[in-house]
């Protein structure tokens, strides 16, 4: 029987320099998918990678075999070894891996409780995995359920009243470092939807004068005109970085892009003035070395988790409100997985009772020699009755019992009964090209 498997890190179980390593922006994303379906006990697999997290959401055969497997394809692309993920990494299954990731597309789980930017993270995480024939029915189902969930959380709740982000936090550091922002020179590395996000807290601090550098050009342009900046090529960082006040680096760059060599020519040639840099990219845009160098404040996605810290309180009666919404949906999907299998399941077992009992009635013929054929069918359905009697009140609890529990008995209902996987009913799944609307160890909390 197929089963839901989730393995990932986030903010809250490993440091930003094994999140960085472990990080899949751009196409990297797309890749992973194709090779996580390259190994056999992979079904089904998609890989959501933002700027707090890392995780991939797979459907298996045998998930012991494929977290092992998984474990060392996510190790392998970091460069790193199996076991220095031991410790920050967290595997889960069936309902709790979908309570997980509706809990991620609600907000709950972010480093700023509510921020909506993740409900578009992981609608475009669904994508690639949808362009890459990487879904099924199971993760179609799963996704969608998601989505939904964050959309309900953000209309019935006002978990994300005040709309924080990331972006207006790495803002608002930076106003509380060196105060007014209004007359400050400010240099935007990247041109997306983060960079976007700064662009707007900073015209909402009163800043007047942009710069947004990007390797795409056109995005740069477009971005600097939609609030008055100017766009300007990365071949001419140097120069601008000797402008700028204030940096805010966001790119989706698998690379680093301030190196501290580099920077350490442009404090030479800014006269003693401060530099503060804000790092909100992951992996880094800017060489963590930067920090050590005279007049450099530089600070990461890390070190705005003390600002978020205060505003945590705010939210909290909200997020509990968010998270009955998100247990009522976990009861709607945990329903339907369940059912997927309780028919197949308990179907095998009654024609498992049936074999049995004419094997019994079968081996023992040679003994009733006097024994007509309706004596013969009299002994065999009175065996079958005696074997439906038996199992009649173990079904009645599979049909009606703790939905959570369903999963788990089942599996141990064929492992007694030594019964064939049965297949999913999947009737009324819908298939991915009619998608539009894009444990053991769990996370820690």
């Amino acid at each position: 029987m197929s089963e839901l498997i989730a393995l990932g890190v986030s903010h809250k179980t490993a440091p930003l320099a094994l999140r960085e390593r472990l990080a899949l922006p751009g196409a990297r994303a797309g890749a992973f998918v194709r090779e996580l379906l390259g190994d056999a006990d992979v079904h089904e697999a998609a890989a959501l990678s933002t700027c707090n997290r890392t995780e991939v959401y797979l459907v298996v055969g045998d998930p012991v075999a494929a977290e092992s497997a998984v474990l060392g394809m996510l190790a392998g692309q970091a460069g790193i070894r199996p076991t220095e993920l031991v410790g920050s990494i967290y595997a889960l299954r069936n309902c709790d891996v979908a309570r997980h990731l509706f809990r991620v597309t609600a907000g709950l789980e972010s480093m700023i409780v509510g921020e909506a930017e993740v409900q578009g993270q992981v609608k475009r995480a669904y994508g690639r995995a949808l362009e890459e024939g990487a879904t099924g029915p199971l993760l179609n189902r799963l996704f969608r359920e998601a989505l939904a969930t964050g959309k309900r959380v953000r209309t019935e709740t006002a978990i994300d009243e005040r709309h924080m982000s990331i972006s207006s936090v790495a803002v608002d550091l930076a106003r509380r470092t060196i105060g007014d922002l209004s007359s400050r020179h400010v240099l935007i590395l990247g041109a997306g939807e983060t960079s976007e996000l700064t662009a707007r807290a900073l015209v909402d601090q009163g800043v007047r004068t942009m710069f947004v550098a990007n390797r795409n050009r056109q995005r740069a342009i477009g971005l600097a005109q939609q609030f008055g900046g100017e766009s300007v090529l990365l071949d001419d960082l140097p120069a601008e970085l000797e402008r700028a006040d204030i940096v805010v680096a966001a790119t989706a760059s698998p690379h680093t892009i301030v190196h501290r060599e580099e920077l350490e020519l442009v404090m030479a040639a800014r006269g003693g003035r401060p530099l503060l840099v804000i790092d909100i990219a992951v992996p880094r845009d800017v060489d963590a070395d930067c920090g050590e160098l005279d007049g450099v404040t530089l600070f990461d996605i890390d070190d705005l988790q003390r600002t978020v810290a205060r505003n945590r309180s705010v939210r909290a009666a909200e997020a509990r409100r968010a998270e009955g919404v998100v247990e009522q949906e976990i009861k709607r999907f945990a329903d339907w997985l369940g059912s997927l299998e309780v028919l197949p399941t308990l179907t095998a077992l009654r024609a498992r009772a049936d074999t049995i009992a004419r094997q019994v009635v079968a081996e023992n013929a040679n003994r009733w020699e006097a024994a007509s054929e309706r004596d013969r069918a009299r002994a065999e359905a009175m065996v079958s009755a005696a074997l439906n009697k038996l199992l009649h009140e173990p079904t009645e609890r599979m049909r009606h019992g703790e939905v959570a529990r369903t999963h788990a008995r089942m599996q141990a209902l064929r492992e007694l009964f030594a019964l064939e996987d049965p297949a999913p009913d999947l009737e009324g799944v819908r298939p991915a090209a009619e998608v539009r609307e894009l444990p053991r160890r769990r996370p820690a909390s």
